[in-house]
């Protein structure tokens, strides 16, 4: 899993060391040697776990490269790359909703209404 891309869609084997990495970043964070550029790439598709050759010399404009040749899985896209967020922390409310407030149980202050039984005083005539 690709902390750099999100939406990796191929593992791409690298011709220096013949390791499998996600992105150009993965093999420089674990790798002590810089990634060597080939015109010929190995690719294993994410959705079908079948691997492919790719010529990137006469890469094909119209777009018929951008797919994988076993299940036509479109691999060339716009990457989405982690972004800092500010998020409350507490658990799942599914698991634990201590942090939410219940609006069915009601407090020390009541609403005075006509349909109340107790405090007759203050029912309107």
């Amino acid at each position: 899993m690709c902390k750099h891309i999100l939406n990796a869609q191929v593992s791409i084997r690298s011709p220096c060391c013949r390791k499998w990495f996600d992105c150009a970043e993965c093999h420089r964070a674990s790798e002590t040697h810089p990634l060597q550029q080939a015109s010929e790439m190995v690719f294993a598709c994410k959705k079908c776990k079948k691997c492919f050759r790719k010529d990137t010399s006469d890469w094909d404009v119209d777009g018929s490269d951008e797919y994988c040749p076993h299940c036509d899985n479109h691999f060339v896209i716009e990457a989405k790359e982690p972004k800092a967020m500010l998020q409350v922390e507490g658990e799942d409310v599914r698991v634990d909703a201590r942090m939410l407030k219940d609006e069915r149980v009601k407090g020390e202050k009541q609403l005075r209404s006509i349909f109340d039984l107790e405090g007759t005083e203050n029912k309107l005539c």
